[in-house]
């Protein structure tokens, strides 16, 4: 079993300690904002970032005085990173020319890239003659022909517009699939993390908040920092106070389970999704402000005393704004976090 373990305290991923053990073969996702270490701690396990203390192993391997290009891994970029003058074909196979890697097994891999990456097509075409999405895709095949223990992908999808990011997503995750090399991805789109993940690293500050698979950290975020992170649209995060049979926000009692241990009056933050709000006779009582069609969904904002929040239906509906609507969160799709820590109850 490989893994790829990291260690340190100082830096920028911060002035924190970090461990985090990732297990051969899983795609893994830093997802944080922009400034949240997350960069930094993967050029660090790339030797590209200096650590103050600790270890950075790959392969069982303490690789801390390695250079990057001796530690086993190949690393995608934001930016494509081509040679200009350069053919797709002599993009692809420089690295390993510059080893003085035998001619045959150049050619040999540089062929087997192509082929997994659709790229035979354009192996004499140079990088101002494709378009963004086949440009990443050479990216990608150079660092396949490495034979790397590890892909690490910083952000590589942000150059690309809506539709082609989809399907450069999709691509990744196939080519995971097929390859089966570990892989460490960096991302700010929760989208991207939750679609592609196997497992996701969320970090805020030099921190990891918490590490889980995504459905994990969707249903059982540990703190509001996940809650409020994980999710598209947002959770809506009340602040109340825990009264007999739910919590008063806003003057309005919304309902918590039947066997809920939290003591009265204890201030709480509570957490409902969008899609978990229904309509019901029982709800609380809500003012549209605004609705947003999409199409498959519609997104309602509401607004109730003085508080506000969104809500979001599968199925049509003709709501205007200044409409009413009753409300109430699925009992089984709860969540409560203290008021102070932020932590989950």
């Amino acid at each position: 079993m490989r893994q790829v373990d990291a260690a340190q305290d100082g830096g920028r991923a911060g002035d924190r300690d970090l461990n985090l053990a990732i297990e051969d073969h899983e795609f893994v996702v830093f997802l944080g904002p922009s400034g949240c270490g997350k960069s930094t701690l993967l050029r660090m396990l790339a030797g590209l970032e200096d650590i103050s203390g600790g270890e950075v192993s790959i392969g069982g391997k303490v690789v801390n005085d390695l250079d990057p290009g001796d530690r086993g891994i190949a690393m995608v970029f934001q930016n494509y990173a081509l040679y200009p003058h350069k053919t797709v074909e002599q993009n692809m196979a420089f690295a390993l020319k510059l080893r003085k890697t035998d001619p045959a097994v150049v050619a040999e891999r540089v062929k087997r890239a192509a082929d997994i990456l659709d790229l035979n097509p354009y192996l004499k075409r140079y990088p101002r003659q494709l378009s963004g999405g086949q440009r990443q895709r050479v990216a990608m095949g150079r660092a396949i022909v490495r034979n790397p223990q590890v892909f690490l992908f910083d952000e590589p999808l942000s150059n690309l517009d809506a539709k082609l990011r989809v399907q450069m997503r999709t691509e990744i995750k196939e080519l995971h699939q097929r390859l089966k090399t570990t892989t460490i991805y960096v991302t700010h789109d929760q989208i991207e993390a939750m679609t592609m993940a196997d497992k996701i690293v969320v970090m805020r500050d030099g921190r990891i908040e918490q590490v889980g698979a995504p459905l994990e950290l969707f249903d059982r975020p540990a703190n509001l920092f996940v809650a409020g992170f994980i999710g598209s649209p947002s959770m809506n995060l009340l602040n109340g106070v825990v009264r007999k049979g739910g919590v008063d926000i806003a003057g309005a009692l919304f309902p918590i389970a039947p066997n809920n241990a939290v003591q009265d009056g204890r201030a709480v933050v509570y957490g409902v999704r969008p899609e978990h709000l229904e309509i019901h006779p029982d709800g609380v009582p809500a003012t549209i402000s605004v609705v947003e069609p999409t199409g498959s969904e519609t997104l309602v904002f509401l607004r109730f005393g003085d508080g506000e929040m969104v809500a979001l239906f599968r199925e049509r509906h003709d709501f205007k704004p200044g409409d009413t609507l009753k409300l109430r969160p699925r009992l089984d799709h709860i969540h409560l976090f203290d008021a102070e820590t932020g932590k989950r109850l």
